[in-house]
């Protein structure tokens, strides 16, 4: 198998991992040889309430022998994805009502972009230096590191670049800006937290100059922080909020949410403003709102910062120089890249399921399931502290 999979899909490394997955449950993910890896990724924080949560695989059958897809979205009437949309916008605030369900986050970038352009008017767009809001070619263009973006220029024009937690490029935000955006917490950067109400003073400059500010939630969002959204933690609200990933405990989502006035634009003046064919999908947004339902009527949000002081105490090492992060978005910053790169690779081979970030060579991610237990993350942390020390032993 492994072999038909490097000749018939294409690759996105020259050295994919190559785990060969049987199946997956709650924290773990299981080989063909039936050896359980535990899982402190959740498939890049997607999923969310751990792998085929009982609720959410019930949701998808029941959906699934009703009907799948049937027109493209916005057309029909259908309950799964009426019924996620108005939980989620009373979980919201005020100004976020009316929600476009996509198939991705990079897609529902797309929207937000297009729709921040259609409703200021205006062309010009900031993002942040080592941003990442996806791949597509609108993504792409907000992309804050020229290296992965260069060789395929040309790319959206009128895209402009901020740093982020830095108040002197507040005043790049004019009149002629139609869109700030910017992840709550950056990722690809190294889970970079907001400093020093950087975000309100984002949201007041906003206002001032009549730019649609656009918080990209794709990776926090959906409990993982500690909050519904990472925004709540820092006295800001979007104008346009973005999310996906953790959205449909493991299945392919995304949305863009804003006023139901903005909204409207995209209805008229042209017609179709987006459109979308798979986009509220019926069994996917089932599984939305079984997920959603799940992380709101239990304890698994406030449990994610008790979760995070327990891997914080654990994790205490020499070859760690810090943990970045919020809740269960966390990085370990490890005193060298090669050091990180060891890491990743050791604990893949222990059982253990580690990945890098995109930007910062010397982090780790640790993004498990909402889900995992206290018991599962001493188990994880401990494999970490075996693999560091036995680093240590070489780096000496």
């Amino acid at each position: 198998m492994e072999k038909d999979f490097l000749k018939y899909q294409a690759q996105t490394t020259p050295h994919p991992l190559g785990l060969a997955v049987s199946s997956a449950k709650g924290s773990y993910i299981y080989d063909t040889e039936n050896t359980a890896h535990l899982d402190f990724v959740a498939g890049v924080s997607a999923c969310s309430v751990g792998h085929c949560h009982p609720e959410v695989v019930s949701a998808i059958k029941e959906q699934a022998e009703k009907y799948l897809h049937v027109m493209v979205y916005g057309e029909y009437v259908q309950e799964p994805a009426v019924a996620f949309c108005k939980k989620l916008v009373s979980l919201l605030p005020s100004n976020l009502e009316s929600v476009y369900l996509v198939n991705s986050g990079t897609e529902a970038i797309e929207g937000a972009l297009k729709l921040a352009r259609r409703v200021t008017g205006r062309s010009e767009i900031l993002a942040a230096k080592h941003a990442y809001h996806g791949n597509t070619m609108g993504s792409l263009s907000l992309l804050g590191l020229e290296e992965r973006k260069s060789a395929f220029r040309p790319l959206l024009p009128g895209v402009g670049f901020i740093t982020f937690n830095n108040e002197d490029d507040l005043a790049k935000i004019t009149s002629n800006t139609a869109a700030v955006i910017l992840e709550t917490i950056q990722g690809g950067a190294g889970f970079i937290i907001p400093k020093h109400d950087y975000l309100s003073k984002v949201r007041k400059r906003c206002n001032e100059t009549g730019t649609q500010l656009i918080l990209d939630e794709i990776q926090p969002g959906f409990g993982r922080t500690g909050k519904l959204f990472a925004f709540e933690h820092f006295n800001c609200s979007p104008d346009i909020l973005v999310v996906g990933k953790g959205m449909a405990g493991g299945l392919p989502v995304g949305a863009f949410i804003s006023g139901r006035s903005k909204m409207e634009q995209l209805i008229a003046n042209p017609k179709l403003g987006h459109i979308t064919t798979f986009g509220g999908n019926p069994v996917i947004a089932a599984a939305s709102l079984a997920t959603l339902n799940i992380i709101t009527n239990s304890s698994l949000i406030n449990d994610t910062i008790v979760k995070e002081k327990l891997i914080k105490n654990l994790l205490v090492h020499p070859l760690i120089t810090e943990i970045r992060g919020k809740g269960l978005m966390l990085a370990l910053i490890l005193k060298t890249s090669d050091i990180a790169d060891k890491l990743v690779l050791t604990a893949a081979k222990k059982g253990l399921i580690l990945f890098w970030l995109l930007f910062e060579k010397r982090a780790v991610r640790i993004t498990p399931p909402l889900t995992i237990t206290a018991t599962e993350i001493e188990k994880g942390c401990g494999i970490i502290l075996e693999i560091l020390d036995e680093l240590s032993i070489d780096v000496n």
